[in-house]
C-alpha cells in the first residue's frame, strides 16, 4: 500500500507513517554515514510515527540477501558494480531480476596489489613461482565481501589458484575490511596485501617501513574481468607512495543504493529526491579532505548519481527526471 505524498514541485513529504529500514557497514564506515544522512532527511519529510533504522552489514552481497529476505527496505553495495553481477547471476548465486537502484554515491577507488620490493614479483602471475615466499593480505572469498572475491578471482585469472598457492607454501591472512591488513604489510608481517580504500590515510603510510612495489594484475586477469563487465582503471603516478609510474588494475569505485523494485513508489520517489536536494548534507562531511583523498566524491553530480550500474526503480527516475537542473537545498546545514 502507497504511503503517499503530498507535495509542490520542491518539498515532497509523505503522508503516512512509514518504516524503513537501511542496510549499511559495520558502523563506523561510509555506508552508515549515508544511512544515516538519509534517514535524518527522509524522517524530516515523514509524518509522526515514523520509524528508521540502520542495520549493520558488511557493505557486500549481504546487502542483496537481505533485500530478498524482506529484511531490509534499502541496502548499499560496494564497490557498485557487484550490484551487476548479483543482478545478473555473476556472483555465485542465482539472479535477482528484482534488484533496482536509487542511486549512486561517487568515490573513486581501485583495487591494488602491493608487495615486498625485495620479492621476485613483477605481475600477480609471478605469485606461483614465489609461492614458498608469500604471506598475501586479503579479504576472504566467502561469497559475500567483494573484496575477497575479486581478489581471488584475479590470482585465478593470472594462474596463481589461491589453493594451489597455499599447497606450494604460501599463507593466506584475511580480513573482512582493508585497514588492518594495509597496516599489517605496513608493519612486515605480511609482505603482499590485495586491497582497497586506496584514498586513505593508511595506504599513505605503506611505505614508510619497507620499500614497496606496486605489480600489475595482467592482461589475462583484466581481460577476464572485462568479459564479466568489469573494466579497468588507473592509478596515477604519485598517488601512492613511490609510485614512479600509472599502474593498470582493478575499478573498485562507487557506492550503490539499492531496493526491489516493489518499494513503495513514493518512498523511492522520497530517497532520490532527498540524494539530490540535500547532497550538501554528506558532502560537507567530507570536505576537510582532499578532494582526490576522499571516500566521498565532491561535489555529487546528480547526473552521476542516477547513472547505476542496474536499472533504477521507476520512482526514482521520475524524481531524477523532475529535479533536473535544480540546485541543491542550502539552507541549515550541519556541515557547513
Amino acid at each position: 500500500m502507497s504511503s503517499g505524498t503530498t507535495s509542490d514541485r520542491s518539498v515532497p513529504r509523505l503522508t503516512s507513517p512509514v518504516t524503513l529500514r537501511f542496510k549499511a557497514d559495520w558502523g563506523q564506515a561510509n555506508l552508515t554515514r549515508i544511512a544515516g544522512w538519509l534517514n535524518q532527511e527522509i524522517g524530516d519529510r515523514a509524518p509522526a510515527g515514523s520509524a528508521f533504522s540502520i542495520h549493520a552489514g558488511r557493505g557486500g552481497v549481504d546487502a542483496v540477501d537481505a533485500l530478498a529476505a524482506g529484511e531490509v527496505d534499502v541496502a548499499m553495495v560496494t564497490p557498485a558494480l557487484m550490484a551487476r553481477l548479483a543482478r545478473d547471476g555473476s556472483a555465485g548465486r542465482p539472479a535477482a531480476p528484482w534488484l533496482r537502484a536509487l542511486g549512486t554515491i561517487t568515490h573513486r577507488d581501485r583495487l591494488v596489489v602491493a608487495v615486498d620490493a625485495e620479492l621476485p614479483v613483477m605481475t600477480v602471475a609471478d605469485f606461483a613461482a614465489a609461492a614458498s615466499q608469500l604471506v598475501i593480505a586479503t579479504s576472504q572469498d566467502d561469497g559475500v565481501n567483494a573484496i575477497g572475491m575479486v581478489a581471488h578471482r584475479g590470482m585465478r585469472l593470472a594462474g596463481a589458484d589461491p589453493a594451489q598457492l597455499v599447497r606450494d607454501g604460501a599463507r593466506f591472512v584475511y580480513d573482512e575490511r582493508p585497514f588492518p591488513l594495509v597496516d599489517a604489510f605496513a608493519a612486515g608481517r605480511v609482505n603482499v596485501v590485495i586491497q582497497e580504500a586506496i584514498m586513505m590515510p593508511i595506504w599513505q603510510r605503506i611505505a614508510d617501513r619497507r620499500p614497496v612495489r606496486y605489480v600489475e594484475w595482467g592482461d589475462a586477469v583484466l581481460d577476464g574481468f572485462a568479459e564479466i563487465g568489469w573494466p579497468s582503471a588507473v592509478v596515477e603516478q604519485g598517488y601512492l607512495p613511490t609510485l614512479d609510474r600509472d599502474l593498470r588494475t582493478l575499478e573498485f569505485a562507487d557506492f550503490i543504493l539499492l531496493c526491489r523494485d516493489d518499494l513503495d513508489p513514493d518512498v523511492a520517489y522520497l530517497v532520490a529526491w532527498c540524494m539530490v536536494k540535500t547532497r550538501l548534507a554528506l558532502e560537507g562531511q567530507y570536505r576537510h579532505m582532499p578532494e582526490h583523498y576522499t571516500p566521498v566524491s565532491y561535489p555529487l553530480d546528480p547526473a552521476r548519481m542516477r547513472d547505476t550500474v542496474i536499472p533504477l526503480h521507476d520512482d526514482a527516475r521520475r524524481a531524477y527526471d523532475d529535479l533536473e537542473g535544480e540546485g541543491p537545498i542550502t539552507e541549515g546545514l550541519l556541515w557547513s
